[in-house]
C-alpha cells in the first residue's frame, strides 16, 4: 500500500478548499467541521461566545473556529469524538482509560484547529499589505511533524516505544458545569479541565516533560487537586516545555502496511543542556496569567530572593501540599 502523506507547511498551503488533513480538493458540498465538538459548544453555551486567538487582539466565536475537511475526515472525527465525550461524561477513571494516540488525535485536532485559524488569519493581513506570509524552518519542521502525526486518523501508523507527547491526566475538584480549555499553539501545549478532571499535554516533546516533571506528578498520584493546584502543574510544564532547548527528532520509516514512527530520545550532552535556565522571576510572570482569576499579581507571587509561593509543594520541605488544606475559592 503505497501512502500520500500531505504537508501544507512545505508551501504554507491553507485553503477553504483544501482538506486540512489530506490535502484533498473539497467538493462544493462538502462543510468544514467545527474545532470544538457540538456537545462542547452546546453544553458549555460556547456558541456565540468569542475565542481569543494568538495575537491575542482579535476574537472569534467558538462555532466559527472551522477546519475544511473531506467527508471521510470528518466522519472519523465524528467516531473520534464520540468515544471521547462517553469517556469525559464518565470523568477520571474513563478518561485514564482512553488510548494515548486517541487522546491525542482529540486535542491535536483542537490545538491544530486554532493554530490552523491563526495562520490564515496572519496570512491574509500579510496579503492585505501586499507581502508574503513567512515562517521559520525550525515552525515548519514541528508543525509539519505534528501534521503527519495527525493524519493518523485516516491512515495506519505505529508510535514506537517512546511516545512523541507527554500527556498528565488528574483528578480534580471541578463541576460538571465548568470547561477550562487553554493552548499555547506555537509549542504546541495543551490544557483542559472539567467533569472531575483535568489533562496537560505538551504535543511534540518526545516526553520529555513527563519527565521533567515527575517528581511533582508522582508525589499528586491519585489526590483531587484544587483548581488552583492544577492551574500550577499546567504552567510547570508549559513553562518547562517554553525552556526545552532540542527540537524533538523522529524517524519515519513507511512500510507496506503502516507508516512507523520512531521518537528518538532527548537527552542531554556535555556542554549542552537539554533546558534553558529556571528563572523563577519568569516563571512567576507566567503563573500570575494562571492564577489571575484568584486575583494573585506577581508581586503577591515572588519576593526576590525568595522562590515563587507554591500550592503543590511546601517551599521548605519540598512535600506536597493536600488540597483540602488549601482554602481559596474553586
Amino acid at each position: 500500500m503505497a501512502f500520500s502523506l500531505y504537508n501544507p507547511f512545505e508551501t504554507l498551503h491553507f485553503s477553504p478548499h483544501t482538506c486540512f488533513l489530506t490535502g484533498q480538493d473539497l467538493l462544493s458540498d462538502e462543510e468544514p467541521i467545527c474545532i470544538f465538538p457540538g456537545w462542547i459548544l452546546d453544553r458549555f453555551s460556547l456558541r456565540n461566545k468569542r475565542f481569543r486567538m494568538l495575537d491575542q487582539v482579535t476574537g472569534i466565536q467558538y462555532e466559527e473556529l472551522k477546519l475544511p475537511c473531506s467527508s471521510k475526515v470528518k466522519n472519523a472525527f465524528h467516531l473520534l469524538d464520540e468515544e471521547i465525550k462517553n469517556a469525559f461524561d464518565a470523568g477520571y477513571e474513563e478518561v485514564k482509560k482512553i488510548p494515548e494516540e486517541r487522546l491525542f488525535l482529540w486535542m491535536g485536532k483542537l490545538v491544530y484547529g486554532v493554530l490552523y485559524n491563526d495562520l490564515t488569519l496572519e496570512i491574509s493581513r500579510s496579503e492585505k499589505k501586499e507581502k508574503s506570509f513567512k515562517m521559520s524552518s525550525s515552525l515548519k519542521k514541528r508543525f509539519g511533524k505534528f501534521h503527519l502525526m495527525l493524519q493518523s486518523l485516516v491512515y495506519p501508523m505505529e508510535f514506537k516505544e517512546i511516545k512523541p507527547w507527554s500527556i498528565s491526566i488528574v483528578r480534580l475538584k471541578y463541576s460538571r458545569d465548568t470547561f477550562n480549555y487553554k493552548d499555547e499553539p506555537i509549542n504546541l501545549n495543551f490544557s483542559l479541565g472539567m467533569n472531575g478532571f483535568g489533562i496537560i499535554a505538551c504535543l511534540q516533546d518526545n516526553g520529555v516533560i513527563s519527565k521533567n516533571q515527575q517528581d511533582i506528578t508522582r508525589k499528586i498520584a491519585d489526590k483531587i487537586l484544587h483548581p488552583i493546584q492544577f492551574e500550577e502543574l499546567c504552567c510547570r510544564f508549559l513553562y518547562a516545555n517554553y525552556l526545552l532547548k532540542k527540537q524533538a527528532q523522529h524517524i519515519i520509516q513507511p512500510t507496506e502496511e503502516k507508516i512507523i514512527i520512531e521518537s528518538v530520545p532527548l537527552t542531554e550532552i556535555k556542554d549542552e543542556p537539554l533546558f534553558g535556565h529556571w528563572d523563577d522571576n519568569m516563571f512567576a510572570q507566567v503563573l500570575a496569567g494562571y492564577w489571575e482569576p484568584w486575583g494573585l499579581t506577581k508581586k503577591e507571587i515572588i519576593t526576590p530572593p525568595d522562590s515563587p509561593i507554591s500550592f503543590l509543594e511546601n517551599d521548605y520541605t519540598h512535600e506536597f501540599i493536600e488540597p483540602e488544606s488549601v482554602t481559596l475559592p474553586y
